[in-house]
């Protein structure tokens, strides 16, 4: 019986009921929802645990822990970022490629709780003001509207593999918000390629989620590379680790 439970919140994790990164519903909660005993909830999360995808943090609870695992500071690509800046522009190309495939996919097949999160991330990058916000809140928000679209996607291996490069992604949008924010044309456009995307995402328009998603994290690596061509050096200050300081795993991309 525990296994079989065990498989059922297995599910959850894939489906992106239970998310990455965030705290599970308690055993009461949980053992109400799935129809079983605690006693059963408690080996079939037993088994979990065992299997790597949840753990216990103090002061936490219990987090899901994902399918992929996530690049550490060592990490050889995080080395690369900081040192090769060719690295920044193959993680836009990623990000090109699988962006504009999770927002057609959250188009298709967002629910209305998902349109709901959408919203809300767009509403928080839509209302804040550049002059006033720290570019790590910035990049925080950003990053926040582009993860709500593909968890909204339901491809758990789209998910879990753009989370575990989170680290990464969050520092191409860093770049993005030190370089372009402060620039009047670019930001205006940044912001109506960012309402694009919403639209046609809540507006159930997969072809156009995908063609506006692309063409946002293609202008932004066009944008940056015109201002390598001029000769600009791009401003790379705030890495990821002081970015993620500021990234609350229980909310809520470029």
């Amino acid at each position: 019986m525990s296994s079989s439970i065990a498989r059922r919140l297995e599910q959850l994790i894939l489906d992106g009921t239970l998310k990455l990164g965030k705290k599970i519903p308690s055993e009461r909660q949980l053992s109400e929802r799935l129809g079983v005993s605690r006693s059963i909830l408690r080996e079939a999360l037993k088994e979990l645990r065992g299997r790597g995808l949840i753990e216990t943090r103090h002061g936490q609870g219990t987090i899901v822990t994902g399918l992929v695992s996530r690049l550490e500071p060592e990490h050889p690509l995080v080395y690369l970022f900081q040192d090769h800046p060719r690295t920044l522009y193959d993680l836009l190309e990623v990000r090109e490629l699988l962006e504009g495939q999770a927002a057609y996919m959250a188009a298709s097949r967002g629910t209305e709780e998902d349109f709901r999160r959408i919203t809300r991330a767009f509403n928080d990058i839509d209302q804040a003001q550049v002059s006033s916000t720290e570019a790590q809140e910035a990049a925080r928000l950003d990053h926040a509207f582009h993860q709500s679209i593909c968890e909204a996607s339901h491809n758990p291996v789209l998910v879990h593999t753009l989370q575990s490069l989170m680290q990464l992604m969050l520092n191409t949008v860093l770049a993005s918000v030190n370089n372009l924010y402060h620039r009047a044309p670019y930001k205006e456009q940044i912001d109506r390629h960012h309402r694009q995307i919403y639209n046609a995402v809540i507006g159930r328009r997969p072809e156009w989620a995908r063609k506006a998603a692309t063409a946002h994290i293609k202008n932004i690596r066009e944008r940056m590379l015109e201002l390598e061509h001029e000769g600009q050096r791009l401003d790379r200050s705030g890495v990821w680790e002081r970015t993620l300081a500021g990234t609350d795993s229980t909310k809520p991309d470029h």
